[in-house]
């Protein structure tokens, strides 16, 4: 089962998170997110728990568990929507991809 670990301060790495979560059992992998550019944590992860039940005790207890002075946020990670691909999908003046956001320019907002 795959969890969502929001609310990271950016000074958490993936080893402070899985000893956070080995707490609850088994860890098969943990992923911080982080910037393209600069590197730093976005300030979100995931962490994926084989066990279903070990996974959602990890949900339940972990809630709001402080990590390098942060309250944690844990949810069950969920797909996106229609398989992926993202939101935007579509807009921009038909550029026929996707829509990346941000970065400024080009595209008509609606």
């Amino acid at each position: 089962m795959n969890l969502y670990v929001g609310n990271l301060a950016r000074e958490v790495s993936e080893d402070d998170l899985k000893q956070a979560f080995e707490a609850f059992g088994q860890v098969e992998s943990v992923n911080i997110i982080k910037d393209r550019i600069s590197g730093e944590s976005r300030g979100f992860g995931f962490v994926e728990m084989p066990s279903k039940d070990e996974a959602a005790k990890a949900m339940e207890e972990a809630q709001g568990l402080d990590i390098k002075g942060r309250s944690i946020r844990v949810a069950e990670a969920n797909s996106r929507p229609g398989g992926g691909g993202g939101g935007g999908r579509g807009r921009g003046g038909g550029r026929g991809g996707f829509d990346r956001g941000g970065g400024g320019g080009g595209g008509r907002r609606w």
